[in-house]
Parts: structure tokens; C-alpha cells; sequence
């Protein structure tokens, strides 16, 4: 093409990213964290600098988010502009000679936030045609009220969204609901127009002052004892909880919506996490020899346990009755899930079981969370701008910056960190004999995965035959007792070991699938204490590396599946460049690294 149409999108809040189109097609997509190394990191700043390893010019930058960038944004001082428009001029990566704040070559899309986690989900399934259901903690804030008078205005937030999607660039929202801090009166069930959209027509709506599917999954997790965000914790606790007749039900099974939540059990923050509103329950209330035998662990608190056991139960079948009400809506059997509950495993394996008799094709978005809707946003603005039509049906993850190492740059590498650390010649075979004397070995190879799951490019390796797999690893990564671990395993034997319910692959690791008979027994440290692994499917053809190097695991073990986890320790980003993942073994107990594009074992003295 004589005219490349550059286009950079933008997340900007937590999990922030950079998503590079080239002529639509992705250059690459990453998190700001993983340059950064700050979980969570907002301000995808280094995110776009890394556009000028590939570009000198970018046509559009198209910018994600929940609030506009005019009420949210910070400034550059004197020039005014918005700190991103004022990033990528300095660079420049858009014409520097510009002095408005609306620059041209900026496009703001953050009012669209489930619009954006819908395209991005979209985009990257195998139809042309589909309906969106998006389940988020908060998305977009959405003023409601009278415009002439300020003090009659609400703002609600985005909980959860049907849209309706197709090519090149329809996203027709047809039902939402939306919550806020102040008392509703009146405000179940009503049409909305949809002009705030940029659409014609009505949406219907349910509004409220309490929260809904992912807001409850919240307030449990900080009831817990940790952050919201960190709502993967609480689902890796929930098997060790029961079923808990004394605890009421924490949905509203007469609510006018799926999801909405007991507005008795729970205490709204919106926009932020909710509370556990234990102080109206005695019975949540843990007993002081309760608190004692435990020692401040909240985890082994049992009704901590149970209550992760309720709201992942209770929580799946909201999202399950809002699926029902997508195809209800739509007749549209192609369905495809984002926002952030779509990264809840155990619930996306559920869906199968739940909905295997009705017809429906389900594409749930690996990179459900906020990083997804950078590509999102670039993906919607290029289908839109262009009329491109062409479905790429994106399934590869590994789609991080493209470092290409020499052995020379790792070398430096480990020089500037220790000239302890060694390098030497390895094969596959080596590295499976290290791993089944009880090593830990890393692999570090290619481009890093987009998305939270680590996929054999920056991964933790580990013999899963080993009884106390889980326990040794969790504590070399500084993790959580309780929290699993997952496999991956050569496709062409997943059948043998786990039910898919119906699926012919699980490649990017989204499903928490049962074991068959006698596998739990074969590699104990990866299956989780309800009988399932979050599991990776590897062909040849996704990653040939690694595929053979679990191939040679199998050879040696006859096991055709290796334990997995993410490169990194507990609290910190996946390690993204070479520096990152020496640095890592530096500063734990793990002493090898393996480098199989370079046929290289790193080892780093463990004193």
C-alpha cells in the first residue's frame, strides 16, 4: 500500500496498554506494566514511546478509557494540551506544528468503554456477526437528567451491556444496566435513546443504585482481604468453600435484570469496589477463636471460603441468564463475552455445560480487561474509517514488541547484571532431565503474550507428576497457599486427559476444565482441589518451541503436559525483555532460564 494508515490505540486507566495497527493489521499490543513494572500501571506512557521502534508517524491516535479526556486527563504545562496529545507531538508521532487541544489526528472514544471491550472481543472471534455481552466492574460514566439543570443531573456507570455487532463497524447497543452511588426511584426498565452513542434509536435500561455481576465478585474479594482488581485470587479460593445456607442469596432474584445485586448484602462505591455489608449479618461475622486459630489469615476464615464459593457460583448464572437474554434479544446464536468477568475461568466452563443444548457459539475474549479495549478502540476506528470488511479472526496472543535478541545482547544483559550468571549450550532433552530432578526452569523466547495468561513464551516450567508442586512452586513465587496452577498440553492428547465439553482446543488458556478419570493422579501439582485445571492446548503451528518441548517431556514421562504458570513473582508484572527475566531469577530461588531460539541455558548461582 503506497499510503501505510498508521493507527494507535490507547487504554488509559488501569491495565493501560498500546495497541499498533499497520493497514489493520497488529503490529503489536502490550501493557504498560510490563515496560513499566507496576502492576496495574495507568498512563500508558512508555507504551507509546515504543511506537517509534516501528513508526516515526502515526495517522491516528484512538484513545480508550471511561471518562473523557477532557474531565480526566491531566495537562501540559503552557501548550494545555492533554498529556497524550502532548506525548506523541513531542514525539513526533502527529504533526507538531498543531497548537489546538482538538487535534485532528486524535480520536476520543472513552465514553465507549463496552463498546470498545465488545469490539475488541468482536474483531478477534471467528464471526461476521455476533452479539456482545460485556460484564465490567465499572465502565463509562453516563450522565442522565436534565441538561439545563446541573444539580438534576446523575452519572451512572456502565455494569453490564448486550450489544449487537457486525461488519464493518455496527456496535447497536440494546441493553444496559447501569448503576449510581444516589437512590433510583422509578428507573427499572425504561427506554433510553442512545444518542450518547452516536446511534439512532433506543436501548433498553435498567438503572440502579446498587451494583451488579462483577461489583458483588468485587466486594467479595476485598472481604477476603485484598484489592478489587484482584478478583483471580477469590476465584482460585472458592473450591476450598461450601455450599453456605447461611448465607443469603447475594443476587436479586426479583430484580427487573439479571445480575443486580442485594442491596442488603452489599454496600455500593460507585465508581469503585463495593462492601460486604457484614455488620447487618451476624452470621458472616467470624467468632474470636474463629480469628484465632487462623491467625489473621482471612482465607482459612471458612466463611471467607464460602462466601468466594457463593458469588462464583451465584455470579456465573447471573452471567448466564444474561447470555439467554442476548439470544433472546437478538436471535443471534454467535455470542462473544469481555469485560473483566470474562476472565473468570471457572464460569466460562461452566457456560458450556449450562448452555450445550441450545445452539449457541461461544468466543470469550482472553484479553478481557481494561488492556483489551486499546485494541478495541484501533480495531473500531480502522473497520469504521475504511469499510474494511475483512474478518483476520486474530487468534494469536503473542503479539508484544519484537526484540529479536542476539546472543551478544544477552550476553551484555547478563554481564550488566552478574558476571556470576553462565551461559551455555542446551537442548530440549537437557531441559525436561532438569525438570524432572525438581528444577524450576523459565522459558523465554519470541514475542510476550498480550493478555494476563502466560502462553510457553514467558513462562515458569515444572515437572506437574510432582505431589507437592503446587505448594513448592507457590512459595518460591511468593503466592497464596490456595492459589492453582496451569498445564500446558500438546492438543493432539487433550482429549485424552481433559473434557473439554465440546471444544476442540483451549489455546489461551480461558477455561477451567475437568480432569478425566485417574489424570489427578498422573499430575497432581496442577490439578486445583475441585478437580479441574485452567489448561493451554499447544499445536506445532501456535508454537513450535514449545511445542516440542513438551513433546519431549512426554517422550521421557509419558506425560504430554507441562506445568505452567507466568514468569514472574508474586505482586509483579510477567517479565517482558531479557533484562526482566534475569533480574527475576537474580532475586528469587529459580536458577534456570531457558533461551530455545538460541539453544542457551542461563543459570544464575543460587546461594
Amino acid at each position: 500500500m503506497e499510503n501505510d494508515i498508521w493507527i494507535a490505540g490507547i487504554s488509559r486507566g488501569h491495565n493501560s496498554g498500546v495497541c499498533l495497527l499497520k493497514n489493520g493489521e497488529i503490529v503489536f499490543s502490550i501493557e504498560e506494566e510490563r515496560l513499566s513494572r507496576r502492576k496495574y500501571d495507568g498512563g500508558p506512557y512508555a507504551s507509546i514511546v515504543k511506537i517509534l521502534d516501528y513508526t516515526d508517524k502515526i495517522d491516528y491516535l484512538v484513545i480508550a478509557h471511561t471518562q473523557s479526556l477532557d474531565s480526566t486527563a491531566g495537562k501540559v504545562d503552557f501548550s494545555a494540551d492533554d498529556v497524550y496529545t502532548g506525548l506523541c507531538r513531542k514525539l513526533g508521532l502527529i504533526d507538531q506544528r498543531i497548537e489546538t487541544s482538538k487535534h485532528p489526528q486524535v480520536i476520543d472514544l472513552s465514553i465507549m468503554h463496552h463498546k470498545l471491550h465488545a469490539a475488541a472481543a468482536f474483531y478477534r472471534s471467528p464471526f461476521d456477526q455476533a452479539v456482545a455481552v460485556i460484564a465490567d466492574g465499572a465502565g463509562s460514566i453516563i450522565p442522565m437528567g436534565d441538561p439545563a439543570n446541573p444539580n438534576n443531573m446523575l452519572g451512572f456507570w456502565e455494569y453490564e451491556t448486550i450489544v449487537d455487532c457486525s461488519y464493518p463497524s455496527v456496535f447497536k447497543t440494546l441493553y444496559k444496566h447501569m448503576g449510581s452511588r444516589d437512590p433510583v426511584v422509578g428507573a427499572s426498565g425504561i427506554k433510553l435513546t442512545a444518542e450518547i452513542f452516536g446511534e439512532e434509536g433506543e436501548y433498553e435500561a435498567v438503572l440502579s443504585d446498587r451494583g451488579g455481576i462483577t461489583k458483588a465478585y468485587e466486594a467479595t474479594t476485598t472481604f477476603c482481604g485484598w484489592a478489587p482488581i484482584e478478583a483471580g485470587k477469590t476465584m482460585g479460593l472458592f473450591p476450598y468453600g461450601n455450599a453456605n445456607p447461611e448465607i443469603p442469596e447475594l443476587y436479586d432474584q426479583n430484580a427487573p435484570a439479571p445480575g443486580i445485586f442485594n442491596r442488603n448484602v452489599f454496600i455500593p462505591n460507585t465508581p469503585n469496589g463495593a462492601f460486604v455489608n457484614d455488620g447487618f449479618y451476624t452470621q458472616l461475622q467470624p467468632k474470636r477463636e474463629e480469628w484465632e486459630a487462623v491467625d489473621g489469615d482471612l482465607t482459612k476464615l471458612q466463611v471467607r471460603r464460602d462466601m468466594a464459593y457463593a458469588i462464583q457460583k451465584q455470579s456465573s448464572q447471573e452471567m448466564i441468564k444474561l447470555i439467554r437474554k442476548a439470544v433472546d434479544m437478538t436471535g443471534e446464536k454467535n455470542v462473544v463475552v469481555s469485560g473483566g468477568y470474562g476472565l473468570n475461568c471457572v464460569a466460562n466452563y461452566e457456560y458450556l455445560e449450562e448452555l450445550k443444548d441450545e445452539g449457541i457459539n461461544l468466543y470469550v475474549e482472553p484479553i478481557s480487561n481494561d488492556a483489551g479495549t486499546a485494541m478495541g478502540a484501533a480495531l473500531m476506528y480502522w473497520h469504521g474509517r475504511t469499510e474494511d470488511e475483512t474478518n483476520r479472526d486474530l487468534t494469536t496472543l503473542y503479539l508484544g514488541p519484537d526484540y529479536k535478541y542476539t546472543i551478544d545482547d544477552i550476553q551484555t544483559a547478563i554481564n550488566k547484571i552478574d558476571s556470576n550468571i553462565t551461559m551455555s549450550d542446551a537442548t530440549d532433552k537437557d531441559v525436561v532431565n532438569l525438570m524432572t530432578d525438581k528444577n524450576i526452569v523459565t522459558i523465554f523466547q519470541g514475542r510476550s503474550e498480550n493478555g494476563p495468561r502466560a502462553l510457553g513464551n514467558r513462562s515458569i516450567l515444572f515437572d506437574p507428576t510432582f505431589e507437592d508442586g503446587k505448594d513448592y512452586v507457590n512459595e518460591v513465587k511468593k503466592r497464596e497457599y490456595f492459589r492453582p496452577f496451569a498445564g500446558s498440553i500438546l492438543a493432539e492428547d487433550v482429549h485424552d486427559w481433559f473434557d473439554l465439553r465440546g471444544m476442540d482446543e483451549t489455546p489461551h488458556m480461558m477455561y477451567a476444565v475437568n480432569c478425566k478419570p485417574g489424570v489427578e493422579e498422573k499430575i497432581p501439582s496442577i490439578i486445583h482441589i475441585d478437580g479441574t485445571c485452567r489448561i493451554q492446548t499447544v499445536t506445532e503451528e501456535q508454537n513450535p518451541l514449545y511445542h516440542k518441548l513438551i513433546k519431549e517431556f512426554k517422550e521421557k514421562t509419558g506425560v504430554p503436559i507441562v506445568f505452567n504458570t507466568s514468569f514472574n513473582l508474586g505482586g509483579d508484572p510477567l517479565v517482558e525483555t531479557i533484562d526482566d527475566a534475569i533480574h527475576t531469577l537474580v532475586n528469587s530461588d529459580i536458577e534456570y532460564l531457558y533461551l530455545p531460539e538460541h539453544g542457551k541455558l542461563i543459570k544464575v548461582p543460587n546461594e
